[in-house]
């Protein structure tokens, strides 16, 4: 093996060493979708590994030599077996594909806080600490009324406390006080 190519392996599984931001157990379960960003690693086979790749609006994902593949939807134990099948199909004996999440897609925060948007998801996040990530309560937020809408059932509004967890995609509102 060339120099160059060992030197990208050995790159390339550190930084899937590394980027686990959540459980191995809430990573099997977890769904992929649009603006979350994976790596795909083809053990000796760098030219067929992409680093760091968005997941389209389409929910697909571009890799040499297969093309175009639907993600959306799928765990990373769903979209490594759907590669090592695609790879099995007259291109590779035996291929060992190793898929990460790099970034998941952000939250969304509204309402009462000094500064709504989108954020990055982090683990272990929090109502309180997406709150604080959002520079805080404005001085009119009501504490008690705040909702949540999670990416799965988006018609599905529930009230929360501030220890209640978020997920990636979730979008919370923060409601103004009538005191």
């Amino acid at each position: 093996m060339k120099p160059t190519k060992l030197i990208f392996t050995l790159l390339m599984s550190l930084m899937m060493f590394l980027s686990f931001n959540i459980s191995a157990e809430e990573t099997d379960n977890y769904k992929v979708s649009t603006d979350d960003e994976i790596s795909v690693i083809v053990f000796n086979e760098p030219d067929l590994s992409i680093s760091e790749t968005k997941i389209g609006a389409n929910g697909s994902i571009s890799l040499p030599l297969i093309g175009q593949i639907d993600v959306k939807g799928l765990s990373v134990t769903e979209i490594e077996s759907k590669i090592t099948n695609l790879l099995l199909d007259g291109y590779l004996k035996k291929p060992n594909v190793s898929v990460t999440i790099t970034e998941y897609r952000p939250f969304y925060i509204n309402g009462e806080v000094k500064k709504p948007g989108s954020y990055p998801y982090r683990k272990d996040l929090t109502i309180e600490k997406a709150i604080t990530l959002a520079g805080g309560f404005t001085e009119r937020a009501s504490k008690s009324a705040i909702s949540l809408v999670g990416e799965v059932d988006k018609r599905f509004v529930k009230a929360v406390s501030l220890k209640d967890t978020v997920k990636p995609g979730d979008v919370i509102t923060i409601s103004e006080s009538f005191f």
